[in-house]
């Protein structure tokens, strides 16, 4: 039995499938005489398209990642599904007119004229590979390749079974892929390592009941479609198999995309999310089908990152987990500190990590983090159900910046129940924080996202959602039909208007674009505190704290406080006359407009990094060169980051 798993274009060109590398040891080393292959059919389509157009890697970037809220890469691949090149273009035209720069346009026009000939030469490779199976993979903006490629493998060769699986086919999503397009034989919906092995197994021996297969969808003899129920738990963590990236490096050895980018590894410790099972985020979907935590062992996870690290002699990694198993921080990362290899990873982690545990992260090489902040105000954190606070997301960027820390970061608005009044001091008090790390992009409005709250939740404050327009100008299905395939809704715009929209990004505009220059820090020298600034918005270059009460409240300022906190542990903290609230207050305001505190919801906390050499500390990553463009130009995305972790991670992430 011979498999073939395809990734098709607008997959990460960085990275290597870590779904198709699971599934490839799935098949390997778990069924009977088969063995699997994989097809790189995004990095195939960059020596193809280069040929033909002036495309770059800002192109493939907007198109598999910038754009996701926009559908443009989907709409892109259309055309093949259709076997039309100007499939829905004056529909297209329409609704993207005001949000597409005119360059911006002629590409996405041309790629979709251009894509059907790339689609009917990738199937014909794949027919050449004569598999029995060929599996595709989507997630994101793989949808329209990837069910193009498939119409085109049937057409020309009806007895190689098509499969589909990954984060676009979870739930009603998988069944309405497989509804409605027949050339699709089976769907894999939920994780798929023991799902799709089980498939290829029944196929190798003939079997013709799939019933018992969780999850998957297939045909009666009469050509309707019957779905499976889905797995009831979640995978296990020690049945999660390592990825097997055979061929990934050797292909982007020889495309010309390796002009284009550092390859990375991509690794997986746990699946789920900690903080999910206890207060789902509000306005985020991923994860799926299951939302409990699991992790891998701390020595499998270990081992599987060295062994990554000496196979493919590569130290940049993704570990694509939700949010990092805590006990991790005791057990895996010590042993990558000691290794001696010198690792740069990427993790997604809560924004209230201690100092330490940063610092940790740091040594370790998990120095580019994503913490989930989103914003930097009380009440709107509250609303999302975040479990944070504005001051404790301040003291994120703050400590990030001192232990070395590349902090990736967005900033939402647009949730029911926010107002004006919840922005305008955060607008205030940006300039002060031009030091630290801003937001990867401006501020964009929530998109309302399949399995969110929001989605599952009319009381929240969506309803009548439909999904966005961009599915209407890409496929040829009833609305109905759309909902259950969507991921992304649009609903009328909540909270915020576009004055305070407006003069957010303005904000962090600014914050974005002075962020290179300015510094603040400190000095702790014991008997006083030295803080040095150079910031725009204020005048004054060095200060120094000598009064003792002044520097009880900078170091107890490490931590957020309110005042009569404050009040009552300096008092414990300086000898001789008291000091009341008072007098208190009038130092923190002072330091607030001096720009050394920032203070929301009652809570003050300083935002100066200890002198560490700062300068050399400081990195430069998802820094994309779209993000520049972005906020000059109407193509800003919306709805949060779409990293290539964020794509990679999306659940479930482990399916065909």
């Amino acid at each position: 039995m011979r498999v073939l798993l395809v990734n098709m274009p607008w997959s990460p060109i960085d990275l290597p499938s870590l779904a198709l590398g699971i599934l490839k040891r799935s098949i390997d080393e778990r069924v009977i005489g088969a063995r699997a292959e994989v097809l790189h059919a995004n990095l195939e389509f960059t020596d193809w398209i280069t040929k033909r157009t002036e495309f770059t890697a800002d192109d493939y970037e907007y198109y598999a990642l910038s754009s996701y809220f926009m559908g443009c890469g989907d709409w892109v691949f259309s055309s093949a599904l259709y076997d039309d090149p100007e499939w829905k273009e004056d529909e297209f035209t329409q609704v993207m007119s005001n949000r597409l720069r005119k360059s911006r346009m002629r590409m996405t026009k041309k790629l979709h004229r251009q894509v059907p000939q790339f689609v009917e030469e990738i199937a014909q490779r794949i027919v050449d590979h004569a598999p029995d199976v060929v599996g595709f993979t989507s997630t994101f903006q793989q949808n329209t390749a990837a069910l193009a490629a498939a119409r085109h493998v049937k057409r020309l060769a009806p007895h190689i079974v098509t499969v589909m699986g990954g984060a676009n086919c979870d739930a009603e999503q998988g069944a309405a892929v497989h509804r409605n397009f027949l050339f699709v034989d089976h769907v894999i919906r939920g994780e798929g390592e023991t799902a799709f092995p089980q498939l290829v197994t029944s196929l190798s021996e003939g079997q013709t009941d799939l019933s018992a297969i969780p999850g998957l969808c297939h045909r009666k003899a009469d050509g309707t479609s019957v779905a499976n129920a889905m797995a009831t738990a979640p995978l296990p963590p020690a049945h999660i198999l390592p990825p097997d990236y055979s061929g990934y490096f050797e292909c982007l050895a020889s495309s010309v995309a390796r002009n284009w980018v550092e390859p990375k590894l991509v690794v997986e410790g746990a699946r789920g999310c900690w903080w999910g099972e206890k207060h789902h985020c509000t306005f985020c979907g991923l994860n799926g089908s299951f939302m409990q935590f699991r992790s891998k062992s701390p020595e499998v996870f270990y081992e599987e990152i060295m062994d990554l690290a000496r196979r493919h002699r590569v130290l940049d990694m993704y570990v694509v987990d939700n949010i990092l198993d805590m006990g991790y921080l005791n057990t895996v990362l010590p042993r990558i500190i000691e290794s001696g290899y010198d690792l740069r990873l990427h993790i997604e982690i809560k924004a209230n990590m201690r100092r330490s545990q940063l610092r940790t992260l740091s040594d370790a090489g998990l120095i580019y983090v994503q913490p989930g902040i989103e914003s930097l105000n009380n009440r709107v954190l509250d609303l999302m159900d975040k479990g944070v606070s504005g001051c404790q997301n301040v003291r994120m960027l703050r400590d990030g910046a001192e232990t070395g820390l590349s902090v990736s970061w967005n900033y939402l608005h647009g949730f029911p129940g926010e107002s004006a009044e919840d922005y305008a001091p955060i607008i205030e008090q940006i300039p002060a924080l031009e030091h630290l790390d801003p937001p990867v992009d401006m501020s964009a409005r929530i998109a309302i996202e399949r399995f969110s709250p929001y989605f599952n939740r009319p009381e929240l404050g969506f309803t009548g959602l439909r999904p966005e327009a961009h599915y209407r100008f890409t496929y040829d299905l009833p609305e109905r039909e759309l909902y259950d395939m969507a991921y992304v809704f649009e609903a009328p715009a909540r909270g915020i208007g576009e004055p305070t929209v407006t003069a957010l990004n303005d904000a962090l505009a600014g914050w974005k674009k002075h962020h290179v220059d300015a510094r603040l820090t400190h000095a702790d020298l014991g008997d006083r505190i030295v803080l040095v600034s150079r910031r725009r918005a204020f005048d004054w270059r060095a200060i120094e704290l000598t009064d003792p009460l002044e520097v009880a409240l900078f170091r107890l300022l490490d931590q957020p406080h309110a005042p009569a906190a404050l009040t009552r542990k300096a008092a414990a903290r300086t000898a001789g006359d008291a000091h009341g609230q008072d007098e208190v207050q009038h130092i923190l305001d002072r330091w607030t407009a001096l720009g050394v505190l920032f203070t929301d919801g009652g809570q003050y906390v300083h935002i100066a990094p200890a002198a560490v050499n700062e300068d050399l500390l400081r990195l430069d990553f998802m820094r994309h060169l779209h993000t520049a463009e972005a906020f000059t130009t109407p193509e800003s995305t919306s709805g949060g980051d779409m990293s290539a972790t964020a794509l990679q991670s999306a659940q479930p992430p482990l399916t065909v």
